[in-house]
């Protein structure tokens, strides 16, 4: 969006000679969408960012998609992932894929070490902290971020992951990170914002409400002369699952040697507390959730507040058919109303696909006739193309979800 931020040295006009204090040319670096049409920013390196001394394959982790058929809707339990005492894992390449299509990958991860330093060629990323805390370190400067945080990183953005040990996070807990990666931008949703850009006065949220990067800029704490080589994990198109492969460069130079930048493209951290939620005297469709859209699906959450005050209405969603899209909601906290009986719980992913009617459990809704206040936290991605199981999905998937709507089962 068109919110323009500066941080550190950069010239007063753009393409201009800068010079460091030795008199040294700094090195701009034009990072923009929509070639040459869209946001962008310039950021002025100490060297010459294209330098590269060597190339590598990276193997990125599986990105394997398995055809969901029959059409099953499903409960994927995320902790049973990985277990209490696994340890060395990082949040970039210890992510392991729970479902995507050729729009949107999501992945989920629970990390204790640091990460490589990584930029995703392919799309922006949405990382949802569920619980745990890191130091995320960018090009752009760098960001504490945990629980409830979503951290943005738009394509190409190099940066590292830094959980903070669990003796040292609020809860006590390692980073559990939820990354929805795209194939194209992530955006707040434009009927959220004037044509110039701003967040307009019914949206949800606004700029007000957007952490950027954090100063000084991670070049004065390297040096000028660091004499560090670096490695970066791309990943991108290529042979791989799904046309993803993986590539690691090697720089002669530390990779995070920005100086200065300006303009309206950069990673943030916006946090789900601050999102005020869309009520009204009857439900509300998913909808009015919204927090962010890509190409071909949307990101919502489902935060506590007040709901239906219609002296009839019926909290709980209404049965409905997704004939467009599939639906995945990850439970994060609270007590979902309408998941009663399913065996759903923290931690837990249900998938509706496209094609399923879905709706409350048995007894769900008589059980919300009169309740004044959700205290539910979920986040929901739906697609509008059909979703498939990679490895983690498969590796979590309790097998009994489809029968939950039958009285017979709990």
């Amino acid at each position: 969006m068109a919110h323009y931020q500066r941080m550190g040295a950069v010239p007063p006009k753009r393409h201009t000679q800068h010079r460091d204090p030795q008199g040294a040319l700094y090195y701009e670096e034009l990072m923009g969408e929509e070639g040459f049409s869209s946001d962008s920013s310039l950021l002025y390196h100490r060297n010459i960012p294209s330098t590269v001394t060597a190339a590598a394959i990276w193997e990125v982790p599986d990105q394997t998609l398995t055809p969901n058929h029959p059409l099953r809707p499903l409960h994927l339990k995320l902790h049973d992932l990985f277990a209490p005492d696994d340890s060395g894992i990082d949040a970039v390449t210890g992510r392991r894929l729970i479902l995507g299509n050729s729009d949107v990958r999501i992945s989920y991860v629970v990390a204790d070490a640091p990460s490589p330093f990584y930029r995703n060629g392919i799309g922006d990323e949405c990382v949802y902290i569920e619980r745990g805390s890191a130091r995320v370190e960018t090009v752009f400067g760098a960001f504490d971020v945990g629980r409830g945080d979503y951290v943005m990183i738009p394509r190409a953005t190099t940066h590292r992951w830094l959980p903070k040990p669990a003796s040292e996070d609020t809860d006590g807990e390692s980073l559990r990170a939820y990354a929805i990666e795209a194939n194209s931008h992530i955006a707040p949703p434009k009927r959220y914002l004037s044509r110039y850009g701003q967040l307009l006065e019914h949206a949800p949220y606004c700029e007000r409400d957007l952490r950027v990067p954090d100063g000084p800029l991670l070049a004065e704490d390297i040096g000028a002369d660091p004499g560090e080589v670096t490695e970066v994990y791309i990943k991108h198109r290529g042979p791989g699952p799904g046309g993803i492969a993986g590539s690691i460069y090697t720089h002669p130079f530390h990779v995070l040697d920005v100086v200065g930048w300006d303009g309206c493209l950069f990673p943030y951290v916006f946090n789900v507390r601050d999102y005020e939620p869309i009520t009204g005297r009857v439900h509300q469709p998913p909808p009015a959730h919204q927090v962010f859209e890509g190409w071909n699906f949307v990101i919502c959450n489902f935060v506590p507040r007040k709901v239906d005050y219609h002296p009839l209405s019926i909290p709980v969603p209404y049965y409905h058919s997704n004939v467009d899209s599939d639906e995945v909601m990850f439970y994060v906290d609270g007590d979902y109303e309408a998941r009663k009986g399913s065996g759903i719980g923290m931690g837990s992913i249900s998938l509706h696909p496209g094609g399923h009617a879905h709706g409350p459990q048995p007894g769900a809704m008589e059980r919300s006739i009169g309740v004044e206040y959700f205290d539910e936290l979920a986040v929901m991605v739906d697609t509008f193309k059909p979703l498939e199981l990679g490895e983690g999905g498969l590796a979590c998937d309790d097998g009994r979800y489809l029968l939950s709507w039958s009285t017979t089962t709990d």
